[in-house]
């Protein structure tokens, strides 16, 4: 029930990237026609670049996942058994360890821009919290897959094959 919960959550944050990669064609698009009818709309470009933060963090869990991230495989090819499942659970810990730190930091972020009432400033004078939840939420998912791959590889789950292809997960 919690593997399928939490597939979940890294299929839907995946999702969500698609919807904020979608957005910026759109929003590009959109700004490409208004200036070729001689129009301008505001803020197209802003909305544009926070969808774009918003789905390159609401993406790395699900790319993590689906084995996507560069991995320094260098060493790691070289090593076998027990040491290698050492260093597997090392390098994950140290990446959930920094995961998390973004992730604070990001709330952290949000939280301060929500407080102090700031805004873009761009003409859409968009409250900054918002764009920023994105980054807050994308890491914190992150954290958590980082997380559960950690625990996973502890208890025993078969150590990913170097090359990106994922191992099943129980």
């Amino acid at each position: 029930m919690i593997r399928r919960c939490l597939d979940g959550l890294y299929l839907g944050a995946g999702m969500l990237a698609a919807l904020f990669m979608v957005s910026i064609g759109v929003l590009i698009v959109t700004s490409v026609i208004a200036r070729l009818f001689g129009s301008y709309v505001p803020g197209l470009n802003q909305y544009a670049g926070y969808a774009m933060a918003a789905s390159s963090f609401l993406a790395l869990a699900y790319t993590f996942r689906a084995g996507g991230h560069i991995r320094v495989a260098l060493v790691l090819s070289r090593l076998e058994g027990r040491t290698r499942w050492l260093a597997e659970l090392w390098c994950l810990g140290v990446g959930a360890f920094l995961a998390g730190y973004v992730a604070r930091f990001s709330i952290k972020m949000v939280q301060v821009s929500h407080m102090l009432g700031d805004v873009s400033e761009g003409v859409d004078a968009t409250p900054l919290w918002i764009p920023q939840l994105g980054m807050a939420i994308g890491s914190t998912i992150f954290t958590i897959a980082l997380l559960d791959r950690l625990v996973a590889v502890a208890r025993g789950a078969p150590i990913e094959k170097i090359g990106g292809e994922p191992a099943a997960v129980e």
